[in-house]
């Protein structure tokens, strides 16, 4: 099973075990596989009390989220919505004005950078719009499109 195993830090715990299991003293068989005595006695502790699974490393705790799973919501529903171009300032969300907004909302402080882990964390990739003048004028595009500027 060691072999199969792609994790190699959990393949050498499996080893370690192994060679306990054969009747190998603790520091031989720590020493076969690179570990500490104390390493092993702690493989072998989870796997009496676990099995194979023991031997898995554990998820790291890790730094909480900034924002909370209620706000990290509301922001994939404003980001999905898109800005209001006469209060948010824009015609595309951008990272510094998605972190303007956080603050206002929220009253939490986040770099665009940070932002960005957030924002993929969420599943949402990073899209180039196309660039929209913030004075254009639709009705004037939409009879161009259609061929009504063309002199009769």
């Amino acid at each position: 099973m060691a072999r199969r195993e792609r994790n190699r830090r959990t393949a050498t715990r499996m080893l370690a075990v192994a060679h306990a299991l054969e009747g190998l003293s603790r520091a031989e068989a720590a020493r076969l596989v690179g570990l500490e005595r104390q390493a092993l006695r702690d493989a072998v502790t989870r796997y009496n009390a676990e099995g194979l699974d023991g031997l898995r490393d554990r998820p790291k705790p890790g730094r909480p989220s900034t924002l909370s799973e209620a706000e990290q919501a509301v922001l994939v529903n404003v980001i999905l919505r898109g800005p209001d171009r006469e209060r948010d300032g824009g015609a595309e969300w951008t990272l510094p004005m998605l972190c303007r907004w956080i603050e206002e909302r929220f009253n939490k402080r986040l770099h665009p950078a940070s932002l960005s882990r957030v924002v993929r964390g969420l599943d949402l990739s990073r899209q180039k719009t196309r660039p929209r003048h913030p004075q254009a004028d639709e009705k004037a595009k939409a009879a161009f499109a259609k061929g009504g500027c063309a002199a009769p």
